[in-house]
């Protein structure tokens, strides 16, 4: 008898002991698949976001145009707490109206490219000899002066074309899903880097480069255009100039694909004769007008209803293509999950709030002045109320590739809740759980201020190599079944987030860290 008493007590001791089975709803995963695989928008959602609405450049009427067609969206759906949220200053809106240009000797051919953004236009149609000028360096600027009146102006020097002997596309394969779950030794949020790789200095460079277009507009130079990254007949874009209404314009500016710029410093560097034609429209618009992100919810039906589950991605892109994979694809799975908890009528114990992020592309903007609003300001690591009620935050924003895990950003105490909750979903191929930290995009606004924020892990597909950021960046590159298996995937996360007994845990709260000043506007 005693030692069955002995046995039953040390049983007892063990179940406290334990970590409380994490509960998942298998109805409610069998009917988010049924209506994310069998009755999907999401395709629908992303054709208007890119064919209709794209691109959608922050600041610009494409950005406002697109984001009221989401709030009409989501009314028809049913869900009525929508908002455009203003999140503060931005600097002068750019959208681009008309380019062309051609080389028309020693043969005609029309040139693959598109403006920078944030540049001049032309002064009409122009038509000029160009020239190469070697400016790598603010020591180079003096030895032009006074020689580009007028010019089109080449200052990069030819990219040499690697040749491609397997597509691009590719998914993750069960080794590098292996070694994404074995953790960094590094310093937690630094990246490995090369031997004898020197890193970047960005504020170096954006000093240069400002530098440069000050020198370029005061020669009062026809047209600068530079070489692309990228290759067969793709070509990354970005800005070319500042956006704050008290700077100067940057000159006109284009960005070719290799092969044509190549072509073109190859002729002039054997002194053949080369004759360029170009006309670039580009609109400002004042500044401040269009500096929102799109909030909407689904209000929380339980004890826990005054607390919050986030999921977004970001809404602006750059102008080049129509933002498919960058952010078109994010944000339409973002919308059809919310689609599929409303078309549902699933129970949520929390509110879950949508958030399409306005001015990622210029350094996380939307959703870090979102953050400081709404939970705390990094600077001071002061808190307000909603910082308490926060659950978690969830973002897609790494093209159209489907989702193969998540990153937890050093959040181990999160990694035994999302194994449970992947059980439900290996069949979709959702299995590895990273401790790293992955960088770039919106969730690092919340884990800046020691709130949970996740980036799920996808499937590179060509992202890096041929849609982001580039001309090529439109829906025929974004998989629909993988659209519709991301939708499920967050749905189902969102679901249980909002209905777990506890709100997911966190991180120690972080130190404050002052903001080393102003936020560029370049």
């Amino acid at each position: 008898m005693k030692r069955t008493i002995h046995i039953s007590f040390c049983l007892l001791a063990i179940t406290f002991l334990l970590p409380a089975q994490e509960k998942v709803d298998l109805e409610a995963v069998y009917r988010i698949k049924q209506e994310a695989f069998q009755n999907s928008r999401v395709m629908d959602t992303l054709f208007y976001l890119t064919d209709v609405h794209g691109p959608r450049l922050a600041g610009s009427p494409r950005y406002r145009a697109g984001a009221e067609w989401v709030v009409k969206q989501l009314k028809e759906w049913g869900i009525n707490e929508v908002r455009l949220e203003p999140w503060g200053e931005f600097g002068r809106g750019w959208e681009n109206r008309k380019f062309y240009a051609a080389m028309t000797e020693p043969a005609y051919m029309p040139l693959i490219g598109a403006p920078q953004a944030w540049t001049s236009s032309t002064d009409g149609l122009i038509t000029g000899e160009p020239v190469l000028a070697a400016i790598r360096e603010e020591g180079d600027l003096a030895k032009w002066k006074g020689k580009l009146a007028g010019r089109i102006v080449l200052i990069d020097q030819p990219r040499e074309i690697t040749l491609h002997d397997r597509p691009d596309s590719r998914r993750y394969t069960a080794q590098e899903l292996e070694e994404l779950m074995q953790a960094q030794i590094l310093p937690f949020g630094r990246r490995p880097q090369a031997p004898g790789q020197p890193q970047p200095n960005f504020m170096q460079q954006m000093a240069f480069r400002r530098k440069l277009n000050d020198f370029l507009r005061e020669e009062k130079i026809a047209l600068l255009i530079q070489n692309g990254r990228g290759d067969l007949g793709t070509f990354f874009t970005s800005g070319g100039g500042s956006r704050n209404p008290k700077d100067q314009p940057a000159p006109p500016t284009i960005v070719l694909t290799a092969e044509h710029y190549n072509r073109i410093w190859r002729l002039l560097d054997r002194k053949i004769p080369v004759r360029i034609e170009a006309e670039i429209r580009n609109e400002w618009f004042d500044a401040d007008q269009h500096n929102f992100n799109v909030i909407a919810e689904l209000p929380g039906q339980g004890k826990h209803k005054d607390e919050i589950v986030m999921l977004g991605g970001h809404f602006d892109t750059w102008h080049a293509g129509t933002g498919a994979t960058d952010n078109g694809a994010g944000s339409a799975v973002m919308l059809e999950v919310m689609r599929i908890l409303k078309k549902l009528d699933l129970r949520l114990d929390r509110t879950v709030r949508l958030a399409l992020w306005d001015a990622e592309e210029q350094g996380l903007l939307g959703s870090r002045a979102y953050v400081t609003k709404h939970f705390a300001d990094r600077a001071t690591m002061k808190t307000l109320p909603e910082y308490d009620r926060f659950s978690a935050y969830y973002n897609v924003d790494n093209g159209g590739g489907r989702i193969r895990g998540i990153y937890l950003q050093g959040n181990e105490m999160c990694r035994p809740i999302f194994e449970a909750w992947f059980n439900a979903l290996r069949d979709l191929g959702v299995a590895t759980i990273s401790i790293r930290n992955t960088g770039g995009t919106d969730h690092l606004s919340f884990d800046a201020v020691g709130l949970p924020g996740f980036q799920f892990i996808q499937d590179p597909l060509e992202y890096d190599t041929r849609t982001h950021h580039t001309n090529m960046d439109v829906y025929d590159r974004i998989p629909r079944e993988d659209m519709m298996q991301m939708s499920a995937v967050v749905a189902t996360l969102v679901y249980h987030t909002a209905n777990r007994e506890e709100k997911l845990p966190r991180k120690p709260r972080p130190e404050p860290r002052p903001q080393q000043g102003p936020p560029s506007t370049f």
